[in-house]
């Protein structure tokens, strides 16, 4: 059971991100029909481990395996999304490639269950031209930490 839990006014996520790196460029994705870009990752599971669910998440969208280096930040984040309020909790994790995926400059594809979700490589540099959320990836994603960040964030 995902941690995504709807309540009096509004719901409660709790998610694990997947930061993947190549010459200087960084993979976000949307669903195929979403104006906004994110990171790659997914919902916690119960029971599962923030960095289980980096592992499976990347498994499950794009068929690859990948390990995890270390935690960036974890951040507490306060937003609305097609007209509901959320509250946030995530862990941001840096993870290193295993297997092949695609590294061209062109759209991709993934899958989550029936939804298509398109993926792409962005130049890091252009991060602030991006439509990318929560919104300090786009400039901490520069620089990133040498040890774990806590960010609250209220877009």
């Amino acid at each position: 059971m995902d941690l995504s839990i709807k309540l009096d006014g509004g719901r409660f996520n709790f998610r694990t991100a997947v930061i993947l790196l190549d010459n200087e460029r960084v993979l976000l994705h949307k669903n195929e029909y979403d104006e906004h870009w994110a990171l790659p990752g997914g919902r916690v599971a119960l029971f599962e481990e923030t960095e289980a669910t980096a592992v499976r998440e990347m498994k499950e969208e794009l068929d690859v395996d990948v390990e995890v280096e270390r935690l960036l930040w974890f951040t507490e984040n306060f937003f609305d999304f097609e007209g509901e309020a959320f509250h946030e909790i995530a862990a941001y994790y840096k993870v290193n490639l295993l297997s092949d995926l695609y590294k061209g400059n062109n759209i991709f594809h993934g899958k989550e269950g029936d939804r298509i979700l398109l993926y792409q490589w962005f130049p890091i540099e252009q991060l602030r031209q991006v439509e990318l959320y929560p919104y300090f990836l786009r400039e901490g994603l520069k620089e990133i930490p040498t040890h774990t960040q806590f960010i609250s964030i209220k877009d």
